[in-house]
């Protein structure tokens, strides 16, 4: 039976689908056909949206639509920010949508108000619009109906399609006269769906016009054919991977790359016929799934471009949109590259009117030039081997664009801006945002607890190396068998089986292959010893079962309540694990012929159930499909390192609440005499604290200020934050000087974290706190504002200027830390009218544990109990309640406080909240008095908007780099306060 509504609706959405929202009953009456009121009497469509199964297609298309709508970044057809209500308001407005309608969509397709990409960049030149995207869109369109039939919802669509087309249209223009090569970064997470977003990024590129794409797929075979069988699937396609191939003839499909794979031909993307017989072009592959980029043999012209108007350079319209694309997918290999750079000279001036991108994937292994600027020749830059390559690529297409994507971009924004020949980011920075449904930071890391007790994600997913019995590592190999179980279990019980193909367990101690091989024996013999089949391996497995995995199952999906219920499927996870004699599998090997292993195929092998035992290998660009149990204690001292080996980041659909991290909270890092103890679950949240910290850092300095950029890229590495002393953002070779000057924080709750340690400092700086403390009131007041706790406090007023005194004779472990504070503080002081007072808040502890002393005769004050990371920087100060009251105080919050807030509300009054800190049990005078050698005072403060002097920007830089003449290398192992 044939739908009209739905019918009518396609014709009138697609009718506004350059343009956006348009008045839709007067757009319909124009398209309907037969003129029927039913088709076009909007409470008909209000009904049916209120009656519609889950399956409706009028439903889905609206959905798609509203969604795409709400998530355009700067459209033409309206000024209100994407993602919000009133974006979503502005649409219905022009629809002429009445109330009724609008409730009805709401409740279908609400508003998703998850943040969208951050984007730094310098100015550029408007030119792929979405007018323009929509007009070219063949491989774009072919791809996003793709993600759909893999179960991509509308949000995550929309999310794609705004990150990617921010990237495209800050390449330079394919058809421009001047040729201009952009360079830019993409930041996503580890393992968070970066390849979809450089492959969005690619059918967008090649559909508006760039005719060479080379994408450098990592450093091994296993990650290069990875990247290709994705683009060859999702992207390009069964046609183009079959050319003239008749897909009938057997005899003329041997050479197809795919034969062997399951998912040949029927989930590649398939266009129906030829792209070139359809009104697009087609894609030529330079490189297949196990054929990396070799020297051509029969001359040059899989590289030669046609060209219908040969008066014409290929970057005109008129040629560049008949040609065939090109795309290879290259391995990060000195000889590989060569090879490309030898028969790319080959082609001679054509090179000049190629539109090309390069893709650099893991930008920040192997492509960064790490060679000590200090050994350089006078002007001449030395470079490593695959960073000389890209250079030389760069410099054979000067309509080439860079755009690199990594999750650890540290080592990119080190980059020497002032050497043009190398790979800086100058154009643009873009921060993806975190995707629904990925487990990342937040799950593990409890970022806001500012005790010594475990949050809830810890308490959930993470264990300890070693309990009061010892090693866990039976207890991690325990958990794998009853997780791989409980997939089973809810396979059976209507959970879709596709996230439980794969599972797995990876296991990382060392890099050193001789400790893989004798750890893999290690756990061969304890697999064969656990007694999977007998009694006892049973009771453990109940015990486990009943004290972790019952504990903390998500409610939402199935669990057996009893560990009998579950029994039956442990023989079936024991079977998978051991199939083909052994459990483990050991990944490294000096050679690409080490991991030429089935096993390590998760695209060709059907089930891979294993235990991973590895290295580098496992940490870098590697996915490790259904990773549910990780047993990981490897140091390093490198955060961008230590980072990449997060392996347990990443989506995990169906068993979530399943994922279990055991790693070591006490190695031992270094020997000899410079050996120290560490804590890797420590280290791990202190450079989540510094990644964290950097993407806030891009997303405050990402709005425009008067249509123009706040900050360049060139200006981001000031940014980069390191909370504990001995893991650095990147390797020290990776690593240029930038100095940070001014933060200026109107509104923003800063909070310094590298107060002294040593005695005689403390002392000093309680000291230097005595007029403030003596300004507070005795009686304790209480705080609130609407939807935070309320509590207790000491307050008082101070003058900026006393406060100034205050702050510029306190002492530092790392002055550098808050110095930027400091000037942005001095230079409010300077301009008068622009800051008065302070409001101080030292808030009470009303806990039973809570710890009191008088400091410096005034008081009694409340002593928070904080510890440092591992080094002079302490974690979290705040306690999160004391937040909202101190915006409010200071003027950065539109929430209303009780009446004693109210009523302490000034226009140029900024706020400061005390926290006595002790790391131990302090020493108490005879008065009472906490000694001040055993006192960390410790603050945060809340300057009022007023100190944002209008349009002046909010940091003040001074970046070092090569064309300066002061240009200076500082090793920031010798950097003092």
């Amino acid at each position: 039976m044939t739908d009209h509504l739905l019918n009518l609706h396609v014709d009138v959405l697609a009718a506004m689908h350059r343009a956006g929202p348009r008045h839709f009953a007067k757009l319909a009456f124009v398209l309907s056909e037969e003129h029927e009121p039913a088709h076009i009497d909007l409470a008909h469509f209000r009904d049916r949206l209120l009656s519609a199964a889950a399956d409706d297609e009028l439903t889905a298309l609206w959905r798609r639509t509203l969604t795409a709508w709400d998530f355009a970044e700067n459209p033409s057809w309206s000024s209100f920010s994407a993602r919000t209500d009133d974006r979503r308001a502005d649409a219905y407005n022009r629809l002429g949508f009445g109330a009724d309608l609008r409730k009805a969509l709401d409740s279908v397709v609400p508003v998703f108000k998850e943040p969208g990409p951050v984007v730094i960049s310098r100015e550029f030149e408007p030119w792929y619009t979405r007018e323009s995207a929509a007009a070219r869109s063949f491989y774009w369109t072919a791809y996003e109906k793709m993600l759909r039939q893999k179960g991509w919802n509308d949000a995550a669509v929309s999310s794609l399609d705004e990150a990617s087309h921010s990237v495209v249209e800050r390449l330079s223009n394919p058809t421009r006269e001047e040729p201009y090569g952009a360079r830019g970064l993409v930041v996503g997470y580890v393992q968070s769906g970066k390849t979809a977003n450089f492959t969005g990024v690619t059918a967008k590129a090649i559909d508006a016009g760039y005719r060479l794409v080379i994408v450098l797929g990592g450093t091994l075979n296993l990650l290069r054919a990875q990247t290709q069988r994705r683009l060859d699937m999702e992207l390009i396609g069964q046609e183009n991977i079959l050319g003239a191939a008749d897909p009938n003839d057997l005899d003329a499909l041997v050479d197809i790359d795919y034969q062997d794979d399951e998912d040949w031909p029927a989930k590649f993307v398939s266009f129906g016929a030829r792209p070139s017989t359809l009104g697009a072009f087609d894609i030529e592959r330079l490189t297949s799934r196990d054929r990396d980029y070799m020297a051509l043999e029969r001359g040059i012209s899989a590289l030669e471009f046609e060209k219908p108007d040969r008066t014409r350079p290929l970057y005109d319209p008129a040629n560049l949109h008949a040609a065939r694309a090109r795309v290879m997918v290259v391995k990060k290999n000195k000889s590989v590259l060569e090879k490309l750079v030898k028969d790319l000279k080959k082609i001679g001036p054509i090179l000049g009117e190629i539109p090309a991108l390069i893709i650099d994937d893991e930008s920040d292994q192997a492509s960064v030039n790490t060679t000590d600027p200090k050994k350089w020749e006078a002007g001449t830059v030395t470079r490593t081997a695959i960073n000389g390559q890209i250079s030389k690529l760069l410099k054979l297409l000067p309509r080439a664009q860079y755009v690199g994507y990594t999750a650890t971009p540290f080592a990119n924004v080190f980059i020497d801006p002032g050497d043009e020949e190398d790979l800086f980011p100058r154009d643009f920075l873009i921060s993806l945002p975190r995707p629904t449904g990925y487990m990342g930071v937040q799950d593990f890391h409890d970022l806001d607890t500012v005790d010594d007790g475990e949050g809830e994600a810890e308490k959930k997913h993470v264990r300890g190396i070693y309990d009061s019995t010892g090693d866990r590592l039976q207890e991690a190999l325990d958990a794998f068998v009853l997780t791989g179980a409980l997939k089973l279990y809810r396979a059976d019980h209507g959970v879709p089986s596709g996230p439980f193909r794969h599972h797995t367990m990876l296991v990382h101690e060392s890099v050193r292959m001789a400790e893989h091989a004798a750890l893999a024996l290690r756990i061969n013999t304890m697999w064969h010893n656990a007694a999977y089949t007998g009694p006892e391996g049973h009771t453990r497995l109940a015990s486990l079962f009943d004290r972790d995995f019952h504990t903390h199952a998500d409610d939402s999906l199935p669990t057996p309540t009893t560990y009998a219920d579950l029994k039956p499927y442990v023989h079936e996870a024991r079977r998978l694990i051991n199939k083909g004699g052994t459990p483990v599998i050991v990944v490294n090997g000096e050679s690409e012929r080490d991991y030429a292993q089935p096993d390590l195929d998760f695209d060709r092998t059907p089930n891979v159930w294993k235990i991973l035992v590895g290295g580098t290998k496992l940490s870098r660009g590697f996915t490790v499909e259904g990773l549910t149990i990780t047993y990981y204690r490897r140091t390093t001292q490198q955060a961008d390192t230590l980072m990449q080996m997060g392996r347990w980041f990443g989506f995990r659909p169906g068993y979530r609440d399943l994922v279990r991290l055991y790693i070591g909270r006490e190695e031992q890092l270094g020997k000899g005499r410079a050996a120290k103890t560490v804590d890797l679950y420590e280290a791990f949240e202190a450079i989540c604290r510094d990644e964290e910290l950097f993407r806030a850092e891009l997303g405050r300095y990402a709005p425009l200020v008067d249509g123009r950029p706040q900050v360049t890229p060139a200006q981001i590495p000031p940014l980069v934050a390191q909370h504990l002393p001995w893991v650095k953002p990147s390797a020290r070779n990776k690593m240029f000087n930038a100095e940070l000057v001014e933060v200026r924080s109107p509104g923003v709750w800063e909070e310094p974290t590298a107060y002294p340690e040593d005695p005689d400092a403390l002392r000093h700086n309680t000291e230097c706190w005595a007029p403030v403390l003596g300004a507070l009131t005795h009686a304790p007041v209480s705080l609130c504002v609407d939807g935070s706790p309320q509590y207790d406090a000491r307050v008082g007023t101070v003058s900026h200027k006393d406060l100034l005194t205050v702050l510029c004779d306190l002492r530092w472990s790392a002055l550098e830390q808050f110095s930027p504070h400091l000037e942005f503080l001095l230079d409010a002081g300077r301009e008068p009218g622009t800051i008065d007072d302070w409001f101080v808040i030292a808030p009470i502890q009303t806990s039973a544990r809570r710890n009191e002393a008088r400091i410096l005769g005034h008081g009694p004050f409340s002593l928070a109990r904080r510890s440092r990371r591992r080094g002079p920087l302490f974690g979290a100060i705040r306690d999160p309640k004391h937040v909202a009251a101190a915006k409010r105080l200071a003027g950065a919050s539109n929430l209303t406080g009780n009446a004693t807030v109210e009523q302490n509300v000034r226009p140029r009054r900024g706020a400061l909240v005390l926290y006595p800190v002790v790391e131990s049990e302090p020493r108490i005078v005879s008065d009472g008095s906490v000694d001040p050698r055993d006192l960390v005072m410790a603050f945060a403060f809340v300057a009022p908007p007023s100190t944002a002097q209008g349009d002046r920007p909010l940091v003040r830089f001074r970046a070092i780099d090569s064309t300066r003449a002061e240009a200076a290398i500082i090793d920031r192992d010798d950097m003092r306060s």
